[in-house]
Order: structure tokens, then C-alpha cells, then sequence
């Protein structure tokens, strides 16, 4: 069972870190000009809807890139092996396992995209007259979990923890410049 887990945690990295990127920075793409105050203001109306558009994309994204990469490996395999019909592999039970792990690798990047994407936001809604901290917020949750990545990958956790920062900001001026909503 511990084996099972920590091979499900080893596959999980991809989409959990994508699905939380990819929510943070639509929360602060979709909602920097509210953030700012040049905006409407952030109510939970908004933060579930940039949630919702997060996990959308995520879900079509992740899905559609994870299932062709299992499929691509399928395909090799079957030329590898010299199997007779192309992509034989691929219609067998791994061909199954291979979706089946692409649904999990959606659903937890889909899960973490909302929550990127969502709890910032709500910050900012229960606290309307404070909207801004809902940037810094966002850039301080990219900032720690490149820390994180930084240590789990034997990096500098200062050098990911800047770049993710930095890609914060980055994004919060190119969601003020573009003023969506």
C-alpha cells in the first residue's frame, strides 16, 4: 500500500504543481485590475467564476496532453516490441490504464487549478476594502511553493522561490495591462 502511494504521489507532481500554477496565475491574470482597485470589486461571485474558467482549462489542457503523452509511449512500445498492428498496445488493458491515469492526473490538477485559483479571491472578497492583498497573497503562495519545488528537486530554493515570484508579478502587470474584467 505504501508503494501504491508513493507511486501515485511520483505521477501526481506534474498535474498537482501545473493545476496550482495554472490556477494562481489565472486568479491574478482574470482579476488584477479588480486587485488594484481600477476593477470591479472581488466578490465570491468573481472568485468562483475565475475558479471555475481555471479548471476548465486545466481539465481540457492536462487531459489532452497527458493521455497523448500515455498514448505516444504506447505507440513506441508497440514499435519496439514489433507488434504487428500499429498501436496495438494501445487497445489492450494498458491502453485503459492509460486513460484511467490521465482521468486521476485531470482530476488533481483540475482540483488544484479551483484552488489556486479560488481561495486568493475569496480572500479578497471577505475582504473588500483590501482587494490588492489578494496579488500579494497569490504571489507569496507561487513564491513558497517554488521554495518547496526548490528543496524537493535539491535546487535553490531561493533561486525557484524568486523565478516564481518574479513570474507573480510578472503576471499581475500583464493582468493589469490587459484589464479583463
Amino acid at each position: 500500500m505504501e508503494r501504491q502511494f508513493r507511486e501515485l504521489a511520483a505521477q501526481s507532481t506534474l498535474p498537482l504543481v501545473l493545476g496550482l500554477v495554472d490556477g494562481l496565475l489565472n486568479a491574478l491574470t482574470l482579476a488584477a485590475a479588480s486587485l488594484v482597485g481600477s476593477g470591479a470589486p472581488v466578490t465570491t461571485g468573481l472568485a468562483v467564476r475565475v475558479g471555475l474558467a481555471a479548471l476548465t482549462t486545466a481539465a481540457f489542457a492536462v487531459f489532452v496532453a497527458d493521455y497523448a503523452d500515455r498514448r505516444a509511449y504506447l505507440m513506441r512500445a508497440s514499435r519496439q516490441l514489433n507488434l504487428t498492428r500499429r498501436g496495438q498496445l494501445a487497445t489492450t488493458r494498458l491502453g485503459r490504464l492509460a486513460t484511467l491515469r490521465s482521468l486521476l492526473a485531470t482530476a488533481i490538477a483540475c482540483t488544484a487549478s479551483f484552488a489556486g485559483a479560488t481561495l486568493p479571491l475569496l480572500a479578497g472578497a471577505a475582504l473588500p476594502g483590501f482587494s490588492w492583498v489578494v496579488a500579494v497573497l497569490a504571489v507569496v503562495a507561487l513564491a513558497v511553493l517554488g521554495a518547496a519545488l526548490g528543496r524537493l528537486f535539491a535546487g535553490s530554493w531561493v533561486r525557484w522561490a524568486g523565478v516564481l515570484g518574479v513570474g507573480g508579478v510578472a503576471v499581475t502587470w500583464i493582468g493589469v495591462w490587459l484589464h479583463i474584467t
